[in-house]
C-alpha cells in the first residue's frame, strides 16, 4: 500500500462522511494530518481524538473554500506552521437540486467555487513542493454524477465533469514526476450530503459506506489507476453514456432525478 507513515495529508470537508473517513484511514497508516472544514467544534474533536488512538500530529484548520481567497490563506497558514503537504484529498463539495433557474444564484455560485476554483487553486497551490520531492498523491473527489450531464442537478453534474476530466490530464502531465492523482468517483454514499441538498430522491440505487469508499481509493492508488468508481452497479451505470445517445441518456437520467411536486 501507498506509504503515509509520518507524512502528512491534508483534507478538505474532513469533519463527516468521506473526509472524515480518509482522516481516520490515513491516521491509522500513521499519517499526520490536517483537517479542514467549516465545523470547528467537530474537526477538533476528530483532531482529538485520532490524536489519541494512533500518536499522530493532527492540525485543525477552519476555512470556508466556497469563499474568494481561501484557498491561498489556508496554504499559507500551513506554511506557517511548518508543514510540507504530501497528500492532498479534495474533498469538499455540495451539490443543489432542482430547476436551474429557480435555485438560488449565489448558492450555485458557492457550488463552483468549492467543486471546482477550490480543487483547481489547492492543487496549484501545493504541488510545486511535491514535483520538487518528486513524491505526492493528490486524490479529487468526483463523483459518478460527473459521467453524464445531470438535468435537475445541472451545475453539481457539470462540477463534477470538471474535476473527472481535470484529475485525468494532471495523471498524465505527472506520472512520470513522481506525484500520482486519482479521481475518486462515487456513487450515492451514507453521509451528510444529501442532507446538505434537501432531496432523497437525488440518492440514486443503494448507497455505499464512506469506509468501503475510502478503502477503494487506496487500493486504486496501489494500482495506479486514473479514476476509479467504486460499486460494480455504479460502474455500469456510469458506463451507460458509451451505448446510448446523449439525447437518451438525458431521459434516461432525467426520469431517475425527477423533482419533488
Amino acid at each position: 500500500m501507498i506509504a503515509l507513515q509520518g507524512k502528512w495529508t491534508l483534507i478538505t470537508g474532513a469533519s463527516s462522511g468521506i473526509g472524515e473517513a480518509f482522516a481516520r484511514e490515513c491516521a491509522a497508516k500513521g499519517s499526520h494530518l490536517i483537517l479542514v472544514a467549516r465545523s470547528e467544534d467537530k474537526l477538533i474533536a476528530l483532531a482529538e481524538k485520532l490524536q489519541r488512538e494512533y500518536r499522530i500530529q493532527a492540525e485543525v484548520i477552519v476555512s470556508d473554500l466556497s469563499q474568494e481567497g481561501s484557498p491561498s490563506k489556508l496554504y499559507e497558514q500551513c506554511l506557517e506552521r511548518g508543514i510540507g503537504v504530501d497528500i492532498l484529498i479534495n474533498n469538499a463539495g455540495f451539490a443543489t437540486y432542482g430547476i436551474f433557474e429557480q435555485l438560488s444564484g449565489s448558492r450555485q455560485h458557492e457550488e463552483v467555487m468549492l467543486n471546482v476554483s477550490a480543487v483547481v487553486n489547492l492543487t496549484h497551490l501545493f504541488l510545486p513542493e511535491m514535483l520538487k520531492r518528486k513524491s505526492g498523491v493528490v486524490i479529487n473527489v468526483a463523483s459518478t454524477a460527473g459521467f453524464q450531464p445531470l438535468p435537475n442537478m445541472a451545475v453539481y453534474g457539470a462540477t463534477k465533469a470538471f474535476v473527472l476530466s481535470f484529475t485525468e490530464a494532471l495523471w498524465e502531465e505527472n506520472r512520470k514526476r513522481g506525484v500520482q492523482f486519482l479521481a475518486l468517483c462515487p456513487g450515492s454514499t451514507e453521509t451528510e450530503f444529501f442532507n446538505v441538498v434537501g432531496a432523497d430522491e437525488a440518492s440514486v440505487g443503494k448507497r455505499d459506506t464512506p469506509e468501503n469508499v475510502v478503502q477503494v481509493a487506496f487500493r486504486s492508488l496501489q494500482a495506479d489507476k486514473v479514476y476509479v468508481i467504486p460499486g460494480i452497479k455504479n460502474y455500469i451505470s456510469a458506463q451507460m453514456s458509451r451505448f446510448l445517445t446523449r439525447k437518451q441518456m438525458l431521459l434516461v437520467v432525467s426520469r431517475m432525478l425527477r423533482t419533488r411536486h
